[in-house]
């Protein structure tokens, strides 16, 4: 039986590291160490362990992970340098003493600003994957869906149409030199109502009549209160239709003619 030799294969699986401190990160995450804690001289063995493998390998090497490989040989060897002799100086000469810095420090204070700046970009990429989970399409015309409305009887006209005519109507009252009295007989909105539908049947089912023509220099302030009232009620009722030529021109009422005056007794009026 004849001798034989085996060549044994060794296989490295590098993972990919966006730097030298995402690959110093790595090294301290693995070893389970608080980063206020590191073993400078375990972590730079581990690091050059790393960029080892990766020139048998034939990666390359970037600059900047060599950079970071001189820096952790220069704070392993300042920490392994003696420390100079503690020398007392009396209480007039404290403010000579200061207290020498840690050579970790620096690296430590990159290392976490590092992993908050990681943290914010791996959730930012969680949203981002969330977000491509959601579809969308383009908004489509729901009108024919929409339920039929009847038309609306104030059309075209908005209420501060009525209330400029109505200001103007009161001003022209108030322009009035009248001597106050006493009235027993003020008309209701029913009462007023049954005139105005009058008015309009005189001009015939589909004529029209002017607002002004229902107002007259001799009306008291209530009288065109009730007026507009019953203007508005005889609009709910969609008994006319209100509507302008023009802006600030005349309100134009159209007879409708579907009530006659007479038949006006029966209806409820809140007012």
């Amino acid at each position: 039986m004849g001798g034989g030799s085996s060549l044994t294969t060794v296989l490295y699986k590098l993972e990919s590291f966006e730097g030298p401190l995402d690959l110093l990160l790595h090294l301290i995450d693995k070893a389970e160490i608080d980063i206020h804690q590191i073993s400078i001289s375990e972590i730079t063995d581990q690091y050059l362990e790393y960029l080892h493998n990766m020139q048998e390998l034939e990666l390359e090497v970037t600059s900047e992970f060599l950079v970071m490989a001189a820096t952790l040989l220069s704070i392993k060897s300042k920490q392994l340098l003696p420390k100079p002799p503690v020398i007392e100086f009396d209480d007039d000469f404290d403010y000579l003493m200061e207290d020498e810095e840690d050579p970790r420090d620096e690296l430590i204070r990159q290392l976490i600003e590092y992993r908050k700046y990681k943290g914010i970009a791996e959730h930012l990429h969680e949203r981002e994957w969330e977000r491509s989970l959601i579809f969308s399409k383009e908004p489509e015309d729901l009108t024919p869906y929409l339920p039929e409305i009847e038309e609306n009887p104030v059309k075209g006209l908005h209420a501060a149409d009525l209330i400029a005519v109505f200001q103007k109507a009161i001003r022209k009252a108030v322009k009035r030199n009248t001597v106050a009295r006493i009235r027993r007989d003020e008309i209701s909105v029913k009462d007023r109502i049954r005139e105005v539908v009058s008015a309009l049947e005189s001009v015939g089912k589909g004529g029209r009549l002017l607002f002004s023509k229902l107002l007259h220099q001799e009306m008291y302030r209530h009288e065109i209160v009730v007026t507009f009232l019953a203007i508005l009620e005889l609009m709910k009722m969609k008994q006319i239709v209100c509507y302008q030529n023009k802006l600030f021109d005349d309100i134009v009422m159209e007879w409708r003619g579907v009530v006659k005056a007479d038949e006006l007794s029966g209806i409820e009026i809140d007012y």
